[in-house]
């Protein structure tokens, strides 16, 4: 069964994500380590998860228990390649999907900033959230989250006569 986990700390788009997944009658874990409150739903299907505080507890919770039919909602890009190597989907807050195909050069870029920033360079954060980073991310969220409750298909062998 999917589920949608949201590294929750910093996460912008917690409502949106409740509204896509009433929809779609999914569980939804919001995993944070309490240092900003969260204030929970009333709803079942989502389950508030606190961790220790610590750098990269919450990414280690959602890292050990997503499955390949799950999606994750999260800007940190070793968390997306940590949920793409097992097999899942994920999304960056502003919309963005991780692919395979993009997250080795986002993991670079990452490096690159943080090595500028070593050196005492300026770098831009990420731009203030709008209108439509959230109509991207609600189109994003609602693409991959139907392709990951699609049934995958089975290859079964043609029998050879």
């Amino acid at each position: 069964m999917t589920e949608i986990y949201i590294d929750g700390d910093a996460c912008p788009v917690r409502e949106e994500v409740y509204r896509v997944a009433d929809r779609f009658n999914v569980i939804v874990h919001v995993v944070s380590n309490g240092s900003r409150p969260i204030r929970p739903p009333t709803d079942p299907r989502i389950r508030m998860v606190t961790v220790a505080e610590g750098a990269d507890v919450a990414d280690d919770w959602i890292a050990e228990r997503i499955t390949a039919t799950d999606l994750c909602v999260t800007s940190d890009i070793p968390l997306a390649a940590r949920c793409l190597a097992k097999g899942a989907r994920a999304i960056a807050s502003y919309g963005k999907v991780w692919t395979d195909d993009n997250i080795g050069s986002a993991l670079v870029g990452r490096e690159i900033g943080y090595a500028m920033r070593e050196a005492g360079h300026t770098t831009r954060g990420p731009a203030p959230m709008t209108k439509a980073d959230r109509s991207k991310f609600l189109e994003a969220l609602d693409r991959e989250l139907r392709a990951a409750l699609r049934p995958k298909p089975v290859f079964r062998p043609i029998p050879m006569p």
